[in-house]
């Protein structure tokens, strides 16, 4: 009898289903905003003042009233006005000195720069170039308005989100709690650097590739990490892992052993600690991926959220990027979590198409265009590395040379 296969899910609906799961409100911490970086804030930051507060200067030189102005006619500065300082109105028919973010003078409507000025005896100034009236002020609230709201909640904050929350006066900022996660990886073929040097490796044995790329991008997205290293394919002490992971945080992750064979005994495992759904889906490389929940052995302590990722590094390496990292923003309070592509000439072909959606790794060229790594295997990291980003291709879609494809970049993706 013939086995009827259950068809792939559509990427789309698995990622709909996935975010279904995160949507709890995220614990609010307050943090030092030096230490705001990458954090997703709660909170809209209102700005309670006007950036700049007053009209500056964007220029060293000399302030004045531009209809004060005639060719060759030396001006007396009347004074002289640093950073910092409260100036006295500008005297009738005089400059003043003035320097960068300096307040304008009330009565100036112009500053020139300094290299169109020149000194002449009497402490004169000769303004060789017409000024025009609003020429090198900065005006008051240019920047940010009073009462704006400047940076909205649910942005996950970047170094120029914390300049312009320190402009507003904010020293602290209420944000999410980082996601405590633990990762292990399962597999007694899989070895850690450092343990056995290549030579003494034993036929089928690997090392462990995935618990490193799989922390630094789980820290890239603010979360706490703690690894539990390498489970052995055991039914008993994937269960034991599992209970201690769920203690104490948010989300385990694993790679490998979501499949079906013997040896893969995270399926039964989770479902006897709590619940699973094992997708097959619709994209290459990272077909098998689980989601599931893990119960607190503590009475009434919750549960821990569940993803598997397959074991094949790109594999693993693909599935986090397009599911892992947008549920991982989303628990944080991040409402789009899908990442930004952009158009880009394809300068390769693919003349076959796949049944799947794919993502290519590829990068660009000389020539502005995206050149294709050779192997697209799901077992090649050096695709990922020789790469900067993927080219998103839909199911059953070819590419001729100079088509405009959809690229993902990976600065993007590990941002």
């Amino acid at each position: 009898m013939q086995v009827q296969r259950k068809p792939l899910k559509p990427l789309d609906q698995a990622l709909q289903e996935l975010l279904a799961h995160a949507q709890a409100r995220p614990d609010v911490e307050l943090v030092d905003t030096f230490d705001a970086d990458g954090r997703v804030l709660l909170q809209d930051a209102v700005s309670p003042l006007q950036v700049p507060p007053q009209d500056n200067s964007a220029m060293d030189g000399y302030a004045l009233r531009a209809a004060d102005w005639e060719a060759d006619l030396p001006l007396p500065v009347s004074q002289r006005i640093p950073a910092g300082t409260s100036p006295a109105p500008l005297a009738p028919a005089s400059v003043a000195r003035i320097f960068t973010g300096a307040p304008v003078p009330a009565g100036a409507d112009a500053v020139v720069m300094q290299e169109d000025c020149e000194g002449v005896e009497d402490g004169r100034v000769r303004i060789k170039a017409r000024p025009q009236a609003g020429q090198w002020i900065r005006r008051a609230g240019e920047d940010i308005t009073l009462g704006a709201t400047v940076i909205a909640a649910g942005t996950r904050l970047t170094p120029a989100h914390l300049g312009l929350a320190a402009s507003m006066g904010f020293a602290r900022l209420q944000v999410a709690r980082k996601p405590r996660v633990a990762l292990f990886s399962t597999g007694d073929e899989l070895v850690m650097p450092g343990t056995v040097a290549p030579q003494d490796m034993k036929p089928g044995s690997i090392y462990n590739s995935n618990r490193f790329f799989l922390r630094a991008l789980l820290l890239r997205m603010g979360c706490e990490v703690t690894d539990l290293g390498i489970v052995p394919d055991d039914r008993q002490a994937t269960i034991d892992a599992l209970a201690r992971a769920a203690a104490g945080h948010d989300l385990i992750v694993t790679s490998g052993g979501v499949s079906v064979g013997e040896e893969d005994h995270i399926r039964p495992a989770v479902q006897q600690l709590g619940q699973l759904d094992l997708w097959q889906i619709d994209i290459k490389p990272g077909k098998p991926f689980a989601y599931g929940r893990v119960n607190r052995s503590e009475e009434g302590a919750g549960f821990a959220h569940f993803i598997g990722l397959p074991g094949n590094p790109v594999s693993s390496f693909v599935t986090f990027q397009v599911l892992v990292r947008p549920f991982l923003l989303r628990l944080q309070g991040v409402d789009n979590v899908l990442p930004r592509g952009m158009p880009a000439r394809a300068d390769f072909a693919l003349p076959k198409a796949d049944r799947r959606r794919e993502f290519l790794r590829v990068r660009y060229n000389a020539r502005g265009g995206l050149e294709l790594f050779g192997n697209q295997s799901s077992g090649v990291l050096t695709s990922a590395a020789w790469g900067d980003g993927v080219v998103d291709n839909p199911a059953g879609t070819t590419i001729a040379e100079g088509d405009t494809v959809r690229f993902i970049p990976f600065a993007e993706l590990m941002a």
